[in-house]
């Protein structure tokens, strides 16, 4: 029986989730990370031991009854890891970890290369507000109850299924999402097939239903699962939304189209289209694992977002901040099309952090196209995050292919005092990397020139 959990890289945000489970649990929970963070500050503040350098001499000492778990962005270089792998502690990446955890439970899961933490979010939402109840592993920050982690006295699990070094291949899940299967991590993967490869041996682990994004059905006809397809508003899915109006604000009004009947008068607590999209999809889910219409409408209106996803932090006449996580091509033209969509004749200001060397090297074209959606850009210098720098790959790569015509790189450290220059309608900050820290030095810089 182990009694300890270290973690190695605990302050992520699905290794942070696990260590707070291990933690209410009872375990000794202690782990390394390489930067301070909120997150990590609130382990801290929840007990958890953590410290911030490289120490051997700190993982606890008692290989019979430690776990470590660790996540595979950490080098292969790190002391720590090489000291645990030398003496023979048990070692699992986070992914295992996880399916460990999900094994005797009835699991929920969400996987895409992109939508998955609001539709996840959503989904243990809909349970959790409808009464069923679940435990849930989210890859974001609930706004309605402010934790990435929920716990219930029930059997069924939300999962959010990261295709990340194929990770979702650990769940064997009984009802399943698959939002999108667009090319990423190609530094894993190569190219998009192989992306598509590990989608489809996902889906041939889910035991009861497949729920995917219309237009994707035709990858999974192998499945043992049923298939449902869903779509924001294609009537040809089997889950779909229709009757789409527009309110005051970017909230959309409509009804849900599902096999078993029509959901009508919904509207989800927070605004855009892309959150639409995402509502049909835990939709889908909810209503095939048993939650009655009425409480799925009522939950979703109660639906606050998950932080750092279309996270709204200023919405007056005068100005308006919107941050989110996007990093993806798609995620880029998804967000900017539903901000277009709710303020439309505005310019739009964007700041994108590029996240990874290779990300920006395999999509420079594709980033390019997707912000020159907007009016105006300003690039931050990439984030590395675990990788070294690839000569000729930088900000720049993106930015000679911009088509819009106001466009500059900007060191951070230079971001304040260039947004606080500029004439801003709309401000939008995207990106995964450490772009977040910045965030209310944004906000208050915005709140103070237009006296919000």
């Amino acid at each position: 029986m182990m009694k300890n959990i270290y973690l190695i890289g605990i302050g992520g945000i699905g290794m942070s989730a696990i260590a707070r489970f291990y933690n209410h649990f009872g375990y000794n929970v202690s782990g390394y990370d390489r930067t301070k963070s909120q997150l990590t500050a609130e382990l801290e503040s929840e007990g958890i031991r953590i410290h911030y350098e490289d120490c051997p001499s700190l993982v606890p000492e008692d290989t019979e009854n430690t776990l470590v778990i660790y996540t595979p962005a950490i080098p292969d270089t790190l002391k720590e890891i090489q000291l645990v792998h030398k003496k023979g502690y048990r070692i699992i990446k986070r992914s295992r970890a996880l399916g460990e955890i999900a094994t005797d439970k009835k699991c929920l899961a969400v996987s895409g290369t992109h939508g998955k933490t609001t539709t996840s979010t959503l989904l243990a939402h809909i349970l959790t507000a409808s009464g069923k109840g679940c435990n849930a592993f989210l890859g974001g920050i609930s706004k309605n109850y402010d934790t990435n982690l929920l716990l219930s006295r029930e059997d069924t699990l939300v999962a959010e299924a990261d295709e990340f070094d194929r990770s979702f291949l650990q769940l064997f899940p009984d009802i399943a999402v698959v939002t999108a299967m667009d090319a990423d991590h190609l530094d894993i993967y190569g190219d998009v097939s192989h992306v598509r490869e590990a989608f489809v041996a996902f889906g041939m682990q889910v035991k009861k239903a497949l729920i995917v994004k219309k237009g994707l059905e035709t990858y999974f006809n192998a499945a043992s699962a049923r298939v449902y397809t869903y779509s924001y508003d294609d009537s040809t899915a089997d889950f779909h939304a229709a009757d789409i109006e527009l309110r005051t604000g970017g909230y959309l009004s409509f009804s849900i189209v599902t096999p078993m009947g029509v959901i009508p008068d919904c509207t989800v607590g927070v605004p855009g289209w892309v959150n639409v999209e995402n509502a049909v999809a835990a939709t889908a889910s909810a209503t095939i694992f048993g939650v009655p219409a009425e409480e799925i409408r009522k939950a979703l209106k109660s639906f606050c977002g998950v932080k750092r996803r279309f996270d709204i932090h200023i919405n007056t006449e005068r100005c308006t901040y919107v941050d989110d996580y996007a990093h993806h091509p798609a995620e880029l033209a998804a967000a900017i099309s539903s901000i277009r969509n709710i303020f439309p004749g505005r310019k739009i200001t964007g700041v994108f952090q590029p996240h990874l060397y290779t990300r920006t090297r395999d999509f420079k074209d594709e980033f390019a196209a997707s912000l020159s959606l907007l009016d105006e850009v300003i690039l931050l210098p990439i984030y590395p995050a675990r990788e070294q720098a690839i000569e000729g790959v930088s900000s720049e790569t993106i930015l000679e292919k911009i088509t819009c015509p106001r466009k500059k790189i900007c060191q951070k450290d230079e971001l304040i005092s260039e947004i606080s220059s500029r004439d801003i309608e709309i401000l939008c900050t995207f990106g995964a990397g450490d772009i977040d820290r910045l965030c209310p030095q944004i906000e208050n810089a915005l709140k103070e020139r237009f006296s919000c």
